[in-house]
């Protein structure tokens, strides 16, 4: 086994993220809550309720944060708190947020923050949500009050979350709240609104702050065909590629629309994204004919390494491929999210080491990445699995409220407050990838100046 220290740059961010649903607890105005009260749309009948009470004590998580050494945290704003009725601002609300992100810039934390993940207020979805062309003059009016209320204290937002993931889960599938309308003709048409909304965003925050930079948290899912695959299986791979991963990123770096988003161009699209957030978990195996209203598969190769619940595959060379993806559109690249669910912390630490040795590796081929935030900071409610998946460093007991750090959480501090991975963190936290990450012989003494700054 070889001794080596993987060294990031000196002004890297190293965060965690969550999100308004799954962490504030009772947001009884949005279409999520109104979801997990009907029977069978929850694993286990979970509900979020609570969640991990941030609407009351936020800054005690912050406290974590900060102990852990984290620069930055990525969480999104409520829309339903904001806005509960069309047009009628709650100010109260609006001094919450105010206060959680002052907590955070007083903690030495940098908010990033997501104006829109997942849940919609009810009155939108009664409005049509994104089906509707409404949505756009109603999404430029909240990032209006959002900017004028709070934008001095954001200097980096993303405007959706997983654009292509609301689509699959919301309207191909019955994973997510079921909008007026159901089936890829609705889909579709909510995708250009939601290109749309991002636009209009963009623009209002640029001409406030026009040295804020704004992107969005873009799911990214290397789709390869299921092995061996056959010719078929091959093309659809990259279609499927094609439609999931490139078509929203360059609709708004050239305007371009490709089928099925549209066709010809829309200079209002061009040019609305200063990085990329890549939320990225593992691959997708794809086969020719696809199952109906299937994009996209979730299962795994036989012998592959799983997460506990067997949820998806553990595939740390998927990020570097993810990485290399979005390296041709020339901007700056957030890792927004990347986790797993684990409760008993067992693979989590090799999971951390093996992804950022990913990302150390891209960086040395000059990719232009500028962060890294951890999915989650703590335990919370992950949508339709409830709280069946702990995706926290920080684990938290239901039913106390208590905090409890993992193991994993101790080698995230490491690793924030010294900016590198190590074999010696290896050593400690997770052994058993020692010879797969440190492959090889030490050097022998004297063949380096120092040891610990060879390359691999």
């Amino acid at each position: 086994m070889a001794k080596a220290t993987m060294y990031f740059p000196a002004d890297f961010v190293w965060g965690t993220a969550t999100s308004a649903h799954q962490v504030e607890g009772n947001n009884q105005n949005n279409d999520w809550w109104e979801w997990e009260l009907g029977k069978g749309h929850i694993l286990e009948g979970g509900r979020s309720g609570l969640a991990c009470n941030w609407w009351q004590n936020a800054e005690a998580d912050l406290d974590i944060a900060a102990e852990m050494g984290n620069t930055a945290h990525r969480f999104s704003l409520e829309w339903s708190r904001i806005e509960p009725k069309p047009s009628i601002f709650d100010d109260e609300a609006i001094a919450r947020y105010r206060e959680i992100l002052s907590a955070m810039i007083a903690r030495g934390i940098e908010p990033m923050v997501t104006l829109h993940h997942f849940s919609n207020p009810l009155w939108l979805v009664e409005k049509g949500d994104f089906s509707s062309e409404l949505i756009v003059d109603y999404f430029r009016r909240y990032t209006a009050k959002v900017v004028n209320s709070l934008g001095d204290l954001i200097p980096k937002w993303n405007t959706i979350n997983e654009p292509m993931v609301y689509f699959v889960y919301r309207y191909l599938e019955k994973q997510f709240p079921e909008p007026v309308e159901r089936g890829w003709t609705a889909g579709i048409r909510a995708l250009r609104h939601m290109l749309r909304c991002h636009a209009v965003a963009y623009q209002v925050i640029k001409e406030t702050y026009p040295g804020a930079e704004v992107g969005l948290a873009k799911h990214i899912r290397p789709v390869e065909a299921w092995p061996p695959g056959n010719a078929l299986d091959r093309w659809w791979a990259r279609r499927v590629s094609r439609f999931f991963n490139d078509s929203w990123l360059e609709a708004l770096i050239n305007g371009r629309l490709h089928l099925p988003l549209g066709r010809g161009s829309d200079k209002d699209l061009a040019n609305t994204l200063d990085f990329i957030g890549v939320n990225y978990y593992s691959r997708s195996l794809v086969r020719f004919p696809p199952r109906p209203r299937r994009l996209y598969e979730t299962k795994v190769p036989k012998g592959a390494v799983t997460t506990e619940d067997q949820f998806f595959e553990l595939y740390p060379k998927g990020l570097f491929k993810a990485l290399k993806a979005c390296r041709g559109y020339n901007l700056p690249i957030y890792i927004t999210e990347n986790g797993l669910p684990d409760s008993n912390d067992r693979l989590r630490p090799a999971f951390i080491m093996n992804h950022l040795r990913e990302v150390w590796r891209a960086l040395n081929f000059n990719y232009p990445i500028m962060g890294y935030y951890h999915w989650s900071l703590v335990d919370n409610f992950v949508w339709d699995r409830g709280w069946t998946q702990r995706l926290g460093l920080v684990e938290i007991d239901l039913e106390t409220q208590d905090r409890i750090w993992r193991p994993s959480a101790r080698l995230y501090q490491e690793i924030c407050r010294d900016n590198y991975i190590s074999s010696d963190q290896a050593e400690r936290y997770a052994p058993e990838i020692l010879d797969t990450m440190f492959p090889g012989q030490a050097p022998e003494p004297g063949n380096f100046a120092n040891q610990n700054e060879m390359i691999l």
